[in-house]
């Protein structure tokens, strides 16, 4: 071989590995998802329910289980729907898998799946998440819901997946122009990548309302004729859940002459996002975490029989200075817990740095009890091992900001109901592994 061939040689392979460097970039670039409003459309079969509908036709055994939100929670699309499918095939045997929480999204929904909807082995999983992931951002949304994709097929590749987008005030504006609100858009991208269905009820309730057949919402009592959905605008009244199960019932009849049973392994090779949640999980707390005055509820104890389906053991302590204290390796930590009127507020410190804020477990809303989630810490080092302590402020947050839904705030903010620094605790939520 010639000698300057040799001499050469170092710049062909400077040249060869900036090419790589550029090709290799650019690929990245071309995979990343960039956001954009998506042309709004009642159904979008896609890949269809094809394993569902098969199951359905051979009269077999069908689990649908509904993930979602206070919207879903309801006695309503969710139940009718049920009803739907059992009267259109009357020899199938249908189960319903309850799987909604009001007021939450799907950053939730993918630390809960697993115990809320996958060890119920269903068949089909509706998720309803596009009004409570309406205030965050694209790509947050799409982190969480490719987590809950992928935990669903990574627990069994032939569960059918669809998507439903129902309505709230001032989702109109968008609807009007034929575009999707900005987090059905971004669902709507996350779907066309791996062929998942979807079936948009808000864009009817928006048609109704421009024909004149429908209002939103109403102070006043409206003619026969036309239809009230909602009292908030965000939940509906029955006939709007009527709306609502019509048009699923009309996209699952369409989606019956296009889908075919298929195995949906092959999708996991790809994600939508690198930044997937598919790791999320729930860890129960232990007496080892814990010093102060924490005890278990007991089973009989009100809220331990209300809430204990979803959030398994609850513990509760008051006395200040109780903690919580683990330690895990990985990139997420919370706390799956519940706000309420007698609610305190916590000092959060992770790997020795103290939150610069106390945060409350009491909100404006909390004339009542509801589970909630206790941000600890995101976007940590994945690859070091991070101190979580959670300690019992002694001062009571303010309550004030319930004031509002009070007949009389004065007298009742100091009754014994709305005074406390009670925490109480189901479970961590982990995107990583506990460290002993």
């Amino acid at each position: 071989m010639p000698r300057s061939f040799f001499k050469l040689l170092p710049l062909v392979l400077f040249i060869i590995s900036v090419l790589f460097i550029f090709s290799t970039s650019g690929f990245a670039q071309a995979d990343t998802p960039v956001y954009h409003s998506v042309k709004a459309k009642l159904v979008k079969p896609r890949q269809g329910i094809g394993n569902t509908l098969h199951k359905l036709k051979q009269n077999e055994e069908v689990r649908v289980a509904y993930l979602g939100g206070s919207i879903t929670a309801a006695a309503g699309w969710r139940v009718k729907t049920t009803k739907w499918l059992k009267e259109a095939f009357p020899q199938a045997k249908i189960h319903e898998i309850h799987a909604a929480i009001g007021g939450t999204g799907s950053n939730l929904g993918a630390f809960r799946v697993d115990h809320d909807v996958l060890q119920h082995r269903p068949d089909l999983v509706f998720v309803e998440f596009a009004v409570n992931d309406g205030g965050r951002q694209p790509e947050a949304i799409w982190e969480s819901m490719d987590g809950i994709v992928r935990q669903i097929w990574k627990s069994n590749p032939e569960a059918d997946i669809c998507f439903v987008y129902t309505f709230r005030v001032k989702y109109e504006h968008d609807l009007r122009k034929g575009k999707c609100p900005r987090a059905a858009s971004a669902m709507e991208l996350l779907a066309d990548h791996y062929g998942i269905p979807s079936i948009n009820v808000a864009l009817k309730i928006a048609e109704l309302e421009q024909q004149g057949k429908l209002k939103f919402t109403s102070d006043t009592p409206v003619a026969d004729e036309i239809v009230l959905f909602s009292k908030d605008g965000v939940h509906p009244l029955s006939e709007g859940h009527e709306i609502y199960t019509e048009v699923i019932a009309d996209a699952i009849k369409q989606m019956q002459s296009t889908s075919k049973p298929i195995n949906h392994a092959s999708k996991l090779k790809q994600p939508f996002v690198t930044g997937h949640w598919s790791d999320a999980k729930m860890v129960p707390l232990n007496r080892s975490m814990l010093s102060g005055n924490w005890q278990e509820l007991s089973a009989d104890n009100t809220l331990q029989k209300r809430f204990g389906g979803r959030m398994g053991q609850i513990w509760e302590a008051d006395k200040p200075g109780s903690r919580i204290t683990f330690r895990f390796r990985g990139t997420q930590a919370a706390l799956y817990d519940l706000l309420g009127p007698d609610g305190g507020q916590v000092q959060i410190t992770v790997d020795g740095k103290p939150h610069s804020k106390l945060t409350p477990r009491f909100d404006s809303y909390c004339t009542y009890h509801r589970i909630a989630t206790l941000e600890l810490g995101q976007n940590l080092d994945p690859d070091i091992v991070h101190t979580v302590t959670i300690e019992i402020h002694p001062e009571q947050p303010d309550r004030s900001s319930v004031s509002f839904r009070l007949k009389n705030p004065e007298q009742e903010l100091k009754s014994p109901k709305f005074q406390g620094t009670k925490i109480r605790v189901g479970k961590i939520m982990l995107r990583g592994e506990l460290v002993p």
